[in-house]
């Protein structure tokens, strides 16, 4: 076993599904008035899965593509992250079957659930593996949220959607590659503010439940709008402290995709330039954990991440949970 000094961001991939949801449809279903989403979210459209995909479907199609992008073999990933709160099943885990399904025959596996901030804790124990285990990691975050909608509650039918993205991390002899800050937060006393309340150990599947239950549903909004800024402000400042940086440091800041508003405020709090961040809510939605990972592998088929750039990357979610991460960039 070698260790390494740090990690790469050596291959980036995502996939979404082909059926485009415009808001007109959505719209028109809660007798909102046209345009009324776009100005609320940011958003156009999103993707939803064809009744016959999983999740392992859509994860596949980004890992796959990672792995092309950073030019390895199958045989060498060691550990594979699959960051999701829309499982295959409950049980067994979905990662297994995702690296059968890879060929990546030598890595371990393991589900992250973590909702909207599963990426950035993926990410961070993934390089941990790396630099220890001097192995690369496959981390694919992917959702079918389209499933889990409560079509008849506004504040979750207007925003969700099903995406993937991947990221394999290798490791680096560079000191300016990988995780420069790290900073990953919680804060339980709003855990009920995005939930599917039944089929866990406090309310269990009984026969006769209400649907509903199963649904994911946004007790408030607003307080929702408010804790997600303050977090991921928060969190990003500590991280980009602990990695020395500036908000002028920062090449391109990539935020999740929950609401443009939310992401926004912070960058305006954070004294980042509007022009750094980068967006893909208009035409995806908010896919959960996947929304980084595929704004990343997006923004590097517009403008190829040079080696030296200086990433952003922060998210705030159900539990409530998030956090933020300063990421070096070599070659990809």
């Amino acid at each position: 076993m070698m260790r390494a000094q740090s990690s790469r961001m050596a291959g980036l991939g995502h996939y979404v599904p082909e059926r485009r949801v415009e808001n007109s449809e959505i719209e028109k279903r809660l007798g909102l008035e046209a345009g009324w989403i776009e100005r609320r979210t940011g958003i156009r459209e999103r993707r939803w899965a064809a009744p016959y995909q999983s999740v392992t479907d859509l994860a596949v199609e980004a890992g796959a593509m990672a792995i092309d992008n950073a030019g390895i073999a199958r045989t060498n990933i060691g550990l594979t992250l699959l960051a999701t709160s829309t499982p295959d099943h409950l049980l067994p885990p979905s990662a297994p079957l995702l690296c059968h399904r890879l060929d990546l025959f030598n890595s371990g596996a393991l589900d992250l659930t973590g909702a909207c901030s599963g990426f950035l804790s993926a990410l961070v124990l993934a390089d941990g593996f790396v630099r220890t285990q001097g192995k690369p990691v496959l981390i694919v975050a992917a959702n079918i949220l389209s499933r889990r909608i409560n079509p008849e509650e506004q504040g979750s039918a207007i925003l969700f959607a099903d995406a993937a993205g991947a990221v394999v991390l290798t490791p680096s002899d560079s000191p300016k590659t990988g995780l420069l800050g790290v900073d990953l937060a919680a804060d339980g006393g709003h855990y009920d503010l995005i939930s599917i309340p039944g089929g866990g150990s406090r309310r269990p599947f009984t026969a006769g439940m209400d649907p509903r239950e199963l649904m994911m549903t946004m007790s408030d909004g607003r307080s929702v709008f408010s804790q997600a800024i303050r977090m991921m402000t928060k969190c990003a400042m500590r991280a980009m402290q602990q990695a020395g940086l500036a908000a002028g440091d920062i090449d391109r800041f990539v935020p999740h995709q929950a609401n443009i508003r939310i992401f926004d405020a912070v960058c305006e709090n954070l004294g980042i330039a509007s022009s750094k961040t980068v967006h893909t809510i208009e035409e995806f939605g908010n896919s959960s954990a996947a929304t980084i990972p595929l704004s990343l592998s997006l923004s590097n088929i517009d403008r190829p991440f040079a080696s030296g750039e200086r990433i952003l990357l922060t998210t705030a979610g159900a539990g409530l949970a998030g956090g933020s991460v300063v990421l070096g960039v070599g070659d990809v």
